[in-house]
């Protein structure tokens, strides 16, 4: 990946470090030789706050790439999983079903390093490549297919203990920054011209799919387990995770409603490693004409390629696919299909110097 961007003005000036290292496709699709590469860096960088991306041409495209980076590149999750806190806890008396799915973590953590491990992990900086895909809105219940061609780009991941985090992403010209500063999540994109958005602070799912195994063992110590599913190949056990009325309602606003969320984990029986991640989110919206119009999204992450970081065992590639469907009373069915492919090129833990404030929100003026 591409770190640092040459002087342009200034032969014998000092290289830039570009603050979200970009994938090599991404930065090759820029030119047809370096220097034409290097310039056109240049420029796109000085056009983040130019009135160019008000053009209605430059504005949908913009527009379509913050949906997909969104949906698809920062999602959250609507439990507050308590990162900062240690995962060592013991099976009670408790159902048949609940104690098997504390047995089943108990392994996770075993297999991604052991307590010791885990625990001693209070920061990270985790850098990465994503490509993503998606299809255009058809209309009624068929199935649909991705398109072929690829938005290729980069992400930087920063956490710290407790519930802080922050991640900077860009594909193909356009970037998002969302983070947590432990009492409030927001997002921004950097071509936006409104206010950030706000809500209460939630985890980013990156963390769940195979990244961060004490949030992943933490979100998971109280599911329960509801059986076995083979998941490429592998014997899986089930476990599975509602979120309470009351977090929904939280999580709710003036205008929408979450309906339902519901978390799925698998973990394999032979490694006892987390294969698969799956979520499905029912939000219910009122539209201006006072018609309720319902967002269903159901995600599916697989995690690949484990590797240990001075200890602790990271998937260090996936794939998400995002379905997408909304359908209402006065409104046609839609339903869209996104891929996202992604890749963990640096993984530090225990960074020196982190502060929360590292961690605040931009200003929103």
């Amino acid at each position: 990946m591409r770190k640092l961007c040459p002087n342009i003005d200034n032969e014998d000036g000092l290289e830039t470090v570009l603050e979200v290292p970009i994938p090599e496709e991404m930065f090759r699709s820029m030119g047809s030789n370096v220097t034409l590469r290097w310039q056109n860096m240049l420029t796109w960088m000085r056009a983040q706050t130019s009135d160019k991306w008000s053009q209605p041409v430059i504005a949908g495209r913009i527009n379509e790439l913050r949906f997909l980076l969104y949906m698809v590149g920062s999602p959250l999750i609507p439990l507050q999983v308590q990162v900062g806190h240690s995962v060592h806890k013991p099976v009670k008396d408790c159902s048949i079903q609940a104690s098997t799915a504390k047995y089943i973590v108990q392994q996770y953590i075993a297999a991604t390093g052991g307590p010791a491990a885990l625990n001693a992990v209070h920061s990270m900086c985790v850098t990465g490549e994503v490509k993503i895909r998606a299809s255009e809105f058809h209309q009624g219940d068929k199935s649909v297919k991705v398109k072929t061609n690829e938005e290729a780009g980069g992400f930087v991941l920063w956490q710290k203990d407790p519930d802080l985090w922050i991640l900077e992403l860009v594909v193909s010209g356009c970037k998002v920054i969302s983070g947590s500063n432990g009492q409030i999540s927001w997002r921004l994109s950097s071509n936006q011209q409104g206010p950030i958005s706000k809500g209460p602070p939630r985890p980013l799912r990156r963390f769940l799919q195979g990244l961060d195994p004490r949030s992943t063992a933490n979100l998971f110590i109280d599911a329960t387990c509801i059986g076995e599913k083979i998941i490429n190949n592998e014997d899986c056990f089930i476990l599975k995770l509602e979120t309470s009325p009351a977090i929904r309602e939280a999580q709710s606003g003036p205008n929408y409603e979450i309906i339902h969320h519901t978390i799925w984990g698998y973990f394999s029986q032979r490694s006892g490693l987390l294969i698969q991640f799956e979520d499905s989110r029912l939000l219910g919206m009122r539209n201006k004409d006072d018609d309720d119009v319902f967002w269903e999204t159901s995600t599916e992450s697989v995690m690949q390629d484990y590797r240990y970081i001075d200890g602790v065992n990271i998937a260090h590639s996936g794939k998400t696919r995002v379905t997408v469907f909304r359908y209402g009373e006065q409104s046609a069915n839609h339903k869209r299909e996104m891929v996202e492919k992604w890749k963990i090129k640096d993984v530090d833990f225990n960074v020196w110097g982190l502060t929360s404030e590292h961690f605040l929100p931009p200003s929103s003026n």
